[in-house]
């Protein structure tokens, strides 16, 4: 069964798939720039009240699974 979340008069499961990637795909993401690319990512998602299901990060693009609250 499914894990929903619930607000005041509403059950909700929203996820997206979301990716980032740099203009012509340049293979900048690595090392000590995927560090804090990711430290940054997890943050906005605490700050924004978004759960990080699941992320991961190549040398040329970051895909995130993001679960929203239907607010935003």
């Amino acid at each position: 069964m499914r894990e929903w979340q619930s607000l005041a008069h509403v059950k909700w499961e929203c996820k997206y798939h979301v990716v980032i990637v740099p203009t012509y795909r340049r293979k900048v993401l690595f090392g000590q720039k995927r560090r804090q690319i990711g430290q940054i990512l997890r943050q906005l998602c605490r700050q924004k009240g978004v759960e990080l299901v699941e992320g991961n990060a190549t040398r040329d693009h970051i895909h995130m699974v993001l679960s929203v609250p239907p607010k935003w």
